[in-house]
């Protein structure tokens, strides 16, 4: 006999009785989705706040270990307590200009060798190429990353904003020294300024 022959065979209460049964498969199935759906919700909220938080933790997490090579923001006292004759240090300087600032920004030499403790004082030299008054703001990092903590900036151009009149030049001064404690195997750091047009931000 067929299913249906056999479902036209049952009494009104056995038909209630796998009509209830099937609502309520359906029901536990609409509840179980509604569940899922309110999961995967919550997820994806955690997740956009996860991304939010990220930004600030990692900032903290670097400005510890310097791994994206932040370096001072502000200028440091000299503390060395000696120089290490023993050592010698290359630093290369790089500098790069962002995108819609037309100037010409460079390191007047591109690289130097020091001991660590010795102070060093170099230049840049920046001219704005523009047809109107542009102010500029360098923003640098130190390569490798670990080693932006014992890169130490006494005073740097870095710390203000550089105005520019239409075609004015200028030379700008970096003093620095690099820390007695810096890694035995570390024995070339990179500096690398960019520069940004900040004018509309500072107006």
């Amino acid at each position: 006999m067929s299913t249906n022959d056999e479902q036209d065979n049952l009494t009104p209460d056995e038909n209630t009785n796998l009509s209830t049964e099937a609502k309520t498969a359906v029901s536990i199935q609409v509840s179980n989705n509604s569940k899922t759906v309110k999961k995967l919700l919550l997820v994806v909220v955690a997740m956009f706040g996860f991304g939010f938080a990220l930004v600030p933790l990692y900032d903290v997490f670097c400005d510890i270990t310097g791994l994206n090579g932040k370096t001072n923001g502000t200028a440091v006292a000299y503390t060395a307590t000696g120089i290490d004759k023993s050592r010698l240090i290359k630093v290369q300087f790089i500098t790069r200009n962002a995108q819609g600032i037309p100037w010409k920004f460079e390191p007047v030499i591109n690289e130097i060798t020091v001991h660590p403790g010795e102070m060093k004082l170099v230049s840049f030299y920046a001219k704005n190429n523009a047809a109107h008054d542009i102010i500029g703001q360098a923003v640098p990092s130190v390569s490798p990353g670990l080693a932006a903590n014992y890169f130490h900036k006494i005073e740097c151009f870095c710390f203000t904003q550089q105005p520019l009149k239409a075609a004015e030049e200028v030379e700008m001064t970096l003093q620095f020294y690099i820390d007695l404690e810096l890694p035995e195997d570390i024995n070339t750091l990179t500096l690398s300024y960019t520069l940004y047009d900040i004018t509309e931000k500072s107006s």
